[in-house]
């Protein structure tokens, strides 16, 4: 296993709001981010992976009842006649309940959003920038799951020891999936299994597991497209501008919609993936995931697919 690395002090993770940025890479109007790193021709090294044909669904049911951190369920109301049963769906689906994925103007920092645009673009009916409609094409690309807690030979991740960048390297070497770029990179970091050792504990709720500031950079060395993860920002972050008051998602929410352009698949559901790639005997894999075409919204719910 690689040798730990200290922690980046302050200082160290200020610089990443300049060493870490992609505003103005792809043109001054860009609301797509780092989606534009998916080509054809990553499409088509992801659909060449495609072996046995084996799908795994990321996602937890909308409409769950109880389990840990589940804020904001879906509404989920039916209607039956004899002739036809329909049902209505209503969703607050950013927090920790719901599989989705961020926009790029679901996050502000210092009354900025992606690109620099000024959070006055969104509006009450939509944002005019950084909306998810820039996806409604779907994402298609190579997927690539980090599990963290098989690396550390655990369960899961703890409060007192968050995912460090140098993990995610750690993991891919290990697991013979080197990052390349236009990637779905999934962080895998035992969520459920914390949670049902920490029932106290609240998903989203200072203490926290999750990853730490110094993923970013990693991230952006290997010009991922997508992360993906199931613990999101590790809380406290150990830093002042984050901590007082809390950052929005915390640094890596900022720092990775905000500045790098990266979307967020927020609360997805790993550890079946987890243990799919684990039988197959490989970490990389087809991901597909079609955000619903929202004009101006802010993210969407998502059901992301893993195929083999």
């Amino acid at each position: 296993m690689a040798t730990a690395q200290p922690l980046p002090s302050q200082d160290d993770v200020l610089k990443y709001f300049e060493t870490c940025t992609n505003w103005g890479r792809w043109g001054p109007d860009d609301s797509a981010g780092t989606v534009n790193l998916i080509t054809p021709d990553k499409r088509r090294e992801a659909a060449g992976l495609v072996k046995t044909g084996r799908a795994v669904s990321l996602s937890y049911p909308w409409n769950r009842v109880g389990g840990p951190g589940n804020w904001n369920p879906a509404q989920h109301f039916m209607r039956v006649t004899p002739e036809a049963s329909v049902d209505y769906l209503g969703i607050l689906y950013h927090g920790y309940a719901t599989t989705h994925i961020d926009a790029l103007c679901h996050i502000f920092w210092q009354g900025k959003m992606w690109n620099g645009k000024p959070i006055a673009d969104v509006t009450s009916i939509g944002a005019r920038s950084g909306g998810v409609e820039a996806w409604s094409n779907g994402i298609a690309t190579r997927g690539v799951l980090l599990d963290i807690p098989r690396l550390r030979g655990a369960s899961h991740v703890t409060v007192d020891s968050p995912v460090r960048g140098w993990e995610l390297e750690a993991a891919a070497g290990k697991q013979g999936t080197p990052l390349r770029p236009g990637d779905a990179v999934v962080v895998y970091s035992g969520r459920n299994s914390y949670y049902a050792a920490n029932p106290d504990h609240v998903p989203g709720m200072s203490p926290s597991p999750g990853l730490h500031a110094d993923c970013i950079p990693v991230l952006k060395k290997a010009d991922a497209a997508l992360l993906g993860w199931d613990m999101m920002d590790a809380r406290p972050s150990g830093y002042e501008m984050f901590d007082n008051p809390p950052a929005p998602g915390g640094p890596v929410h900022v720092l990775a919609i905000v500045y790098m352009g990266l979307p967020l698949l927020d609360n997805a559901l790993l550890e079946p993936l987890a243990e799919a790639c684990a039988e197959e005997g490989r970490w990389e894999f087809m991901l597909t995931l079609n955000p619903l075409h929202v004009r101006g919204g802010t993210g969407s719910p998502a059901n992301p697919i893993a195929i083999f």
